[in-house]
């Protein structure tokens, strides 16, 4: 199941710290600004939601991490989970399989960011969409799941990790708040 937040700015700080755990609450009061602290807390009560709705879990999940600092739950290993956040929205999705999500706002990115994520057929596909930033945001959304998925994070195989077999994506649209996320899975 995925769970949304993009009302993220009226979170109330105080009051979130005190519905996590204390690992959290470390993690969240790290960040210098306040989005930070928002976000990290909006992702884990999103997570706290889903445990409760789709597995009634009612007590505060702690986190291990795997080798590339993916996040697992330490007392539920079968449950997946992966967090996705960007100025417009916070996302948690929840399987009993691996899976990746990520959620990025559709904004304009530097030539630079392009080139050094996109392969040259995904750059031809900006180039001659109607809405270059969209597309941009398709396909980046894309790589960014698969690679949280995977568990290695942004590595140098941004290029070619759409290419690799047996992924299968979801993308959702929500234009009217300025933002999309794509799901990846295993087939």
């Amino acid at each position: 199941m995925i769970y949304i937040d993009d009302r993220i700015n009226e979170l109330d700080i105080a009051s979130a710290l005190e519905k996590v755990s204390q690992q959290r609450r470390e993690q969240a009061l790290r960040f210098k600004h306040e989005q930070g602290k928002r976000t990290c807390l909006s992702a884990y009560l999103l997570l706290k939601r889903g445990l409760l709705e789709e597995y009634g879990i009612k007590e505060n999940p702690v986190f291990g991490y795997g080798e590339h600092g993916k996040p697992f739950l330490k007392d539920y290993p079968d449950i997946h989970f992966n967090f996705s956040h960007c100025s417009c929205a916070v996302a948690c999705i929840l399987s009993n399989r691996p899976v990746g999500i990520d959620v990025e706002c559709v904004r304009t990115v530097s030539e630079s960011v392009m080139r050094y994520a996109m392969n040259e057929e995904e750059l031809a596909s900006i180039r001659q969409s109607e809405n270059p930033m969209l597309q941009f945001a398709r396909l980046w959304t894309k790589k960014e799941a698969a690679v949280k998925l995977i568990g290695t994070g942004i590595t140098d195989n941004l290029k070619t990790v759409l290419q690799t077999p047996g992924l299968v994506f979801e993308t959702v649209e929500c234009s009217e708040r300025g933002y999309l996320y794509t799901v990846c899975r295993y087939q």
